[in-house]
């Protein structure tokens, strides 16, 4: 089993994970309901991607009158 031969110093071990941050999202404004959305994803708001009815929209239950 390898082990290593000599320590490894806090800034080489930091250069290594420089990469690892987590990039911010970059949301974009639908171009039918002008609400924000992840790029390439449906819109969740009016449910249209590529100009296309992904998500059919929710029917409302009536209420009940007694």
């Amino acid at each position: 089993m390898a082990n290593p031969k000599r320590k490894v110093s806090k800034a080489r071990r930091d250069k290594r994970r420089t990469h690892w941050v987590e990039k911010p999202i970059n949301p974009v404004e639908c171009s039918r309901c002008h609400e924000y959305k992840l790029s390439h994803h449906v819109c969740l708001s009016c449910g249209y991607y590529d100009g296309e009815k992904i998500i059919p929209e929710k029917k409302k239950k009536e209420a009940k009158t007694t």
